[in-house]
Order: structure tokens, then sequence, then C-alpha cells
């Protein structure tokens, strides 16, 4: 369940965990003060595996092609 930011005019802010379909609340649960919701900044992102959506879901022969390009790379040219 999402906690919400709500700042109240006379007690200031709190949290308030509701159900997404349920609607923002009018009246402050404490002192019955009109509130307003706030922008949440605690939203909660997990990145798993070993990078993001672009590099995890390349087709295999463009990683097939990375690799040989990284061990040329790799390898001292024997020109000298």
């Amino acid at each position: 369940m999402p906690t919400y930011d709500y700042r109240c005019e006379r007690c200031g802010v709190f949290e308030m965990q509701q159900r997404i379909t349920e609607l923002p609340l009018n009246a402050c649960p404490t002192c019955g003060g009109p509130v307003r919701r706030l922008l949440s900044r605690n939203v909660s992102i997990l990145y798993r595996g070993s990078g993001f959506h672009c590099t995890d879901y390349r087709p295999q022969e463009y990683k097939d092609k990375a690799k040989e390009e990284s061990s040329k790379a790799e390898t001292p040219s024997a020109a000298s």
C-alpha cells in the first residue's frame, strides 16, 4: 500500500497509507483542518540485474560483436 505525504495548515506534514483507488484526504485526521497532498520524495525504484533495459535486452548478435571488438582492443598490436 503506498504512503502519501500531506501538509496540514495547523499540524504540519504527516504521512498516510492509502490504497491507490482511495480519494485524497480533505481533512486532517488529527485536528480536522484542511490538508493538501504533497509530491512524495520516497519513491522506491529498484534496479535488478547487470544493467538497464537497453543493455539487458539487446540482441545476441550485438553482444557477440561488442565482445569481439573489446577483445581486439585489449590485444596489443604487432606493429612496432
